[in-house]
């Protein structure tokens, strides 16, 4: 079960680096071009595939009523960051959507 830390890590990096693209959206940072591309990509393209697949990877070992090998505070941090993904994901479809 050391695959299912691994991508728990993984997927908390993600999450980090999705907050950090926020940021950068909102702030209007980013003064090294390299850096944060790089930030960008890893948040929303990765971590748009990695944090869902953890957290169904979550749900498979308690389905399997095994013992999930992962800190809680690991396991609680990649919940939030997905509700922050499937929020930010519906405010850009309703945004994009909305007729005037």
């Amino acid at each position: 079960m050391r695959w299912l830390l691994f991508l728990s890590r993984l997927a908390f990096i993600c999450g980090v680096c999705f907050l950090l693209s926020l940021s950068f959206l909102i702030w209007k940072r980013g003064n090294d071009e390299a850096i944060s591309q790089t930030i960008i990509i890893i948040g929303f393209v990765i971590g748009l595939i990695v944090v869902p697949l953890t957290l169904f990877c979550y749900l498979g070992v308690v389905i399997t009523r095994k013992k999930i090998p992962v800190p809680l505070w690991l396991v609680i941090s990649n919940i939030i960051f997905m509700f922050i993904l499937m929020f930010y994901v519906i405010f850009i479809n309703v945004e994009g959507h909305h007729t005037p």
